[in-house]
């Protein structure tokens, strides 16, 4: 699953002890294993070797320049949601048509960046969108590529905030409008139609909903074909799920032989878009103890580390498993709340969790942060963001230092008449 492992009691990342890095870099900080994103990478590609596909990581999941980098070494493409992201991809190497641009919210800057760029294709979200990027391409002297994503309100069976194939969700578009959307963008001057898209959700662990998605997406490729809309891609999005405490979801081979099995007839090269089966397991977020603190109800483990490095368990309720850098057989367990510097009462990363007695001083590894960890970290309570550690077998590289405090306030400016102070 991963290379985070101990070694004589203590915690390595490959043959790397974190307790090293944390040392020379210090905490909190994030470590990614490229051994790890390598296996991950190849456990979903060799089941589709042969296969008219392409592979378009959902950079909302991590979007580190140095990991983008070894995606386009290995042949993948993009799946971006923000011209920031797609910036960040054509930096990364990644060639322009191997992108694909989602999210319900694309800006007129934006959409003329990607159709500047030539991406693979647009995935669009609704009928104005639609209109403008028309126009836009139209203004560029370009046809723009477009698929629709397809809303097949299929209920994923996951967290409510991480759906959105369902009726009440924003993304996309319901069957029968896409079918109207289909048949006007074939009107459309400066439109080309090149395939069709959905994507129900993130942390699947269950197969039949992607395959239910299927099941209505072929219904509705038949009807279009009735109409002359024939397409080169079939964009099926991602979110299989990973383990973070006792989930068992399917592994890659099996999502990829059931899906393959259910779309093969059609003929159409396969887009998809996994994110967090290939880097949520292959990153940790290291942080150290400050203080115990002891209440008449509660004890309190509070670390330098909080909400605003790693969001996922105040937003979402999400576990991530927690391990000491060193441990110790037999040493004392308690139950804790393992809580951050942050001034909010959301501001934790446990709950009520057993876990062997931890000191002052104490370095901890939360588990399975490779995804959705420093991407949506922020600099709440001007806090600075944490660096970005990659480690290859006995090496680690610093692929993002940690921000400092000029860099807090880094494009800010006070105007002349709001300077100094009254007396």
């Amino acid at each position: 699953m991963h290379d985070f492992d101990y070694r004589q009691e203590s915690l390595y990342c490959g043959d790397v002890a974190v307790e090293e890095i944390a040392r020379k870099v210090g905490t909190p900080f994030y470590c990614y294993s490229l051994p790890t994103l390598h296996r991950h990478i190849r456990a979903f590609e060799e089941p589709l070797a042969g296969v008219d596909h392409q592979t378009c990581f959902a950079m909302k999941a991590n979007s580190c320049l140095a990991v983008l980098s070894y995606m386009a070494k290995q042949g993948l493409g993009a799946d971006v949601v923000s011209g920031g992201e797609l910036y960040r991809a054509l930096k990364a190497g990644i060639p322009a048509g191997k992108i694909v641009y989602s999210g319900v919210g694309k800006t007129t800057n934006e959409i003329d960046m990607a159709i500047g760029a030539g991406i693979m294709m647009f995935n669009i979200e609704s009928e104005q969108e639609l209109e403008v990027i028309d126009e836009r391409a139209g203004a560029l002297g370009k046809k723009a590529p477009i698929s629709i994503r397809v809303n097949p309100d299929v209920n994923p069976m996951t967290h409510p905030y991480i759906s959105t194939g369902m009726k009440e969700n924003k993304f996309g578009i319901d069957v029968e409008g896409s079918m109207t959307q289909y048949l006007r963008a074939k009107d459309m001057d400066n439109i080309e139609i090149v395939g069709i898209d959905c994507h129900i959700g993130s942390q699947l662990t269950d197969l039949s909903p992607f395959l239910d998605a299927v099941a209505r997406l072929k219904m509705l490729i038949e009807r279009l074909k009735d109409h002359g809309i024939v397409f080169k891609y079939l964009d099926l999005g991602g979110g299989l799920g990973i383990t973070y405490s006792d989930e068992e979801p399917p592994h890659p081979k099996d999502y990829c032989r059931a899906i393959l099995g259910a779309v093969g007839p059609l003929g159409l090269k396969v887009i998809f878009e996994p994110g967090r089966v290939i880097v949520g397991n292959a990153g940790i977020l290291v942080t150290s103890v400050l203080y115990r603190k002891q209440t008449r109800d509660k004890t309190f483990v509070i670390i330098d580390a909080g909400m605003s490095d790693l969001i996922r368990p105040s937003l979402y309720g999400a576990y991530h498993d927690i391990k000491p850098l060193r441990r110790s057989n037999g040493s004392p367990r308690e139950t804790v709340d393992v809580v951050g510097p942050i001034c909010e009462s959301a501001d934790f990363l446990a709950k009520n969790r057993e876990l062997p007695v931890l000191s002052r001083g104490d370095m901890i590894a939360v588990m399975s942060a490779g995804a959705y960890g420093f991407t949506m970290s922020s600099n709440y309570n001007s806090r600075t963001r944490p660096p970005e550690v990659l480690v290859d077998g006995s090496k680690y590289y610093v692929v993002l230092k940690r921000q400092s405090y000029e860099d807090l306030v880094s494009g800010e400016t006070v105007p002349a008449a709001l300077r100094g102070t009254r007396g």
